[in-house]
């Protein structure tokens, strides 16, 4: 049964806010993404999806999008990233203006693009304004909100930032998710116990009784930068002080004789992310892991989505009644 509310996604990924979007309610009528493995991994598990393997600064003909309910969009970070350089709209990498130009190509109803942390800092005070201007000119209303992925269930320290803009007409239904749309997120012993006691380790109880809180920020790292590992060292400490070697990913979980602190696999990345274990990734390790990095928590992009599904609906019915 397919859902009323439509969207369109750009720079999706391996799904992880689609897959979110999917939960609240909407019906992906195109997804951009110019990565082969994530454009792999969106087909094979959803064959229904149309997916664009496309590169967004080349054309499209996006208008055939027109009016379409929500332009959705994880777009990448490195240019407001506290670990990059932070040249923002400054950065090649920077396609936060070219969500908005598409925005205004296609009309949709309602905008929901996410990004790092970093989007709010003062520096970047200017072209915030600059993005809210021109999205205003538009006939939207335009909202950040810091987000903490572990208000929603996500077992790790996962900030994120959500620029929601809606039009007029609905944003005044609009309002943000907060802790009590979400639950109470798992330690990554309780999350991954089974996962790390697949293969008979026999120190997994233990394990699990150190691994007693969320885990830090998973970092995916880019094409250029960054390998299927958990990050700089003082991430590998905070890993290490749950019992973690964040050095490298492993294939599979450790053995029954496993001795010192175990390696996370993909699986076991991807559930921290909030996947299901549904969900497969396309591409050997270092692909596959980095899809899981970078992605946008499935959780987090429904408890955000359902509240813009929610201000649609709402307004519809009101203009119904009015008539």
């Amino acid at each position: 049964m397919k859902n009323q509310l439509t969207s369109v996604e750009l720079c999706a990924g391996a799904g992880g806010q689609a897959l979110g979007l999917e939960m609240a309610g909407f019906d992906h009528l195109a997804l951009f993404e110019n990565d082969a493995h994530a454009c792999q991994t969106l087909r094979q598990n959803r064959p229904e999806w149309t997916v664009h393997e496309h590169d967004l600064f080349e054309e499209f003909k996006f208008e055939q999008f027109r009016d379409v309910d929500l332009l959705a969009g994880g777009l990448p970070c490195p240019p407001f990233s506290v670990a990059g350089k932070q040249l923002g709209e400054k950065d090649e990498r920077n396609l936060f203006t070219r969500g908005v130009e598409i925005a205004e190509r296609i009309n949709p109803k309602a905008i929901m693009f996410e990004n790092v942390r970093g989007m709010l800092d003062p520096s970047f005070a200017e072209y915030r304004d600059y993005i809210e201007v021109r999205l205003r000119q538009s006939g939207y209303m335009v909202f950040w909100k810091l987000l903490q992925a572990s208000d929603f269930g996500v077992p790790q320290l996962r900030p994120r930032v959500v620029m929601a803009a809606l039009k007029r007409s609905f944003s005044d239904h609009f309002e943000w998710p907060g802790p009590e749309d979400g639950l109470s997120a798992k330690t990554v012993g309780e999350e991954l116990f089974d996962l790390m006691v697949a293969n008979g380790w026999k120190g997994a109880q233990t394990w699990k009784a150190q691994a007693d809180k969320i885990a830090p920020t998973v970092v995916g790292g880019s094409k250029k930068h960054g390998g299927p590992d958990l990050g700089p060292t003082r991430a590998r400490r905070a890993w290490a002080a749950l019992g973690v070697e964040g050095r490298t990913i492993a294939e599979e979980a450790p053995g029954p004789d496993h001795e010192g602190m175990p390696r996370l696999t993909v699986r076991m990345v991807a559930r921290l992310q909030g996947f299901p274990d549904s969900w497969q990734f396309s591409g050997r390790k270092t692909n596959s892991y980095r899809q899981v990095g970078n992605a946008f928590p499935p959780p987090v992009a429904a408890a955000v989505g359902r509240k813009i599904a929610n201000a649609l609906e709402q307004a519809l019915v009101l203009n119904e009644a009015a008539e």
